[in-house]
C-alpha cells in the first residue's frame, strides 16, 4: 500500500483529505507541525503545506531531503501561495511537484502517480524477500540467485510485491501502482501477470491470490525447480487478447 505523510495544520482540512485519500487506497499518516514530520517513519509521498507554525515548508522540504531515511520520498508541496516565485523556491527545495489550493481531488491523485512513476525510476537499494532479490536501479531480479528474465511490466509487479512481502497489496492498489490506472478492464492483464510472474520465479507458492482481495508475495516460499518456464508461459501476456497495449511488455 502507498502511504502518505500529510503535512497540514489546518485540521479539518487535514482530516477531511485524510479521509479521502483513504477511501482511494492510501495509507496516511498526518503531522500537524515540520516537527511532527521531521519525526514521522519514511513513507512513499510527502503532502506538504507550506503555512506551518513552527518552520516553513520549503525549508522543511530541505531538511526532509537531506534526511539519510526520508529522501528518496516523492514530495508535493501544496498550498495556497499561488506566486511563480513562490513556485520556483518550493521546486528549487527538492519538492517534485507544486500544486496551489484549491485542487480537485482527481487532478491531486494524478500527480501522485505521476511523482510515483518518477521517484521509482530513480531506483534504491536492492529488495529482498526470501528467495527473490529485486535490484529498482539496474531493474534485474533473482530467484534463489538465478537470473529472471521479465518484461518491464513483470518487473513492475514483481517489486511491488516484494516491498509489500507478507501483505494483501489489492487489485486496485497494484493496477495504480504499475498500470496507473483504476480501469476495471485490466484486472484481466494483472491475472495474466501474475501467472507469467509464478512460472517464471519456478515458486508456485510464491505470490499468494487473496480471493476477492489481491496477491501477497509469501516470502517462505522455494524455487521447486531450475527450469523456471517454457516458451509458452514467456509469452502468456502477450497471448491474452487486449493485454499487449497495456502491459507494456
Amino acid at each position: 500500500m502507498i502511504t502518505v505523510l500529510l503535512v497540514e495544520d489546518d485540521v479539518r482540512l487535514a482530516d477531511a483529505l485524510a479521509g479521502a485519500l483513504e477511501g482511494h487506497g492510501y495509507a496516511v499518516e498526518q503531522a500537524r507541525t515540520a516537527g511532527a514530520a521531521l519525526a514521522a517513519p519514511p513513507v512513499d509521498i510527502v503532502l506538504l503545506d507550506l503555512g506551518l507554525p513552527d518552520m516553513d515548508g520549503v525549508d522543511l522540504c530541505r531538511r526532509l531531503r537531506e534526511r539519510p531515511d526520508g529522501g528518496d520520498a516523492a514530495i508535493i508541496m501544496v498550498t495556497a501561495r499561488g506566486d511563480r516565485r513562490e513556485r520556483v523556491r518550493g521546486l528549487r527545495s527538492g519538492a517534485d511537484d507544486y500544486v496551489v489550493k484549491p485542487l480537485a481531488l482527481e487532478e491531486l491523485c494524478a500527480r501522485m502517480e505521476a511523482v510515483l512513476r518518477r521517484t521509482t525510476r530513480r531506483g534504491g537499494p536492492v529488495l529482498t524477500a526470501g528467495p527473490v532479490a529485486v535490484d529498482p536501479a539496474t531493474r534485474t531480479a533473482t530467484c534463489a540467485g538465478v537470473p529472471v528474465d521479465l518484461t518491464r511490466k513483470e518487473f513492475d509487479l514483481l517489486a511491488v510485491l516484494v516491498r509489500e512481502a507478507g501483505t494483501v497489496v489489492s487489485r486496485e492498489q497494484l493496477l495504480l501502482r504499475v498500470w496507473q490506472t483504476a480501469w476495471q478492464g485490466t484486472r484481466r492483464t494483472l491475472e495474466v501477470h501474475v501467472g507469467t510472474l509464478r512460472s517464471k520465479l519456478g515458486a508456485p507458492g510464491l505470490i499468494e491470490t487473496v480471493r476477492g482481495v489481491g496477491y501477497r508475495l509469501v516470502s517462505d516460499a522455494r524455487p521447486v525447480a531450475a527450469d523456471r518456464v517454457t516458451p509458452s508461459a514467456r509469452q502468456g501476456a502477450e497471448a491474452v487478447p487486449g493485454t499487449a497495449r497495456v502491459s507494456g511488455a
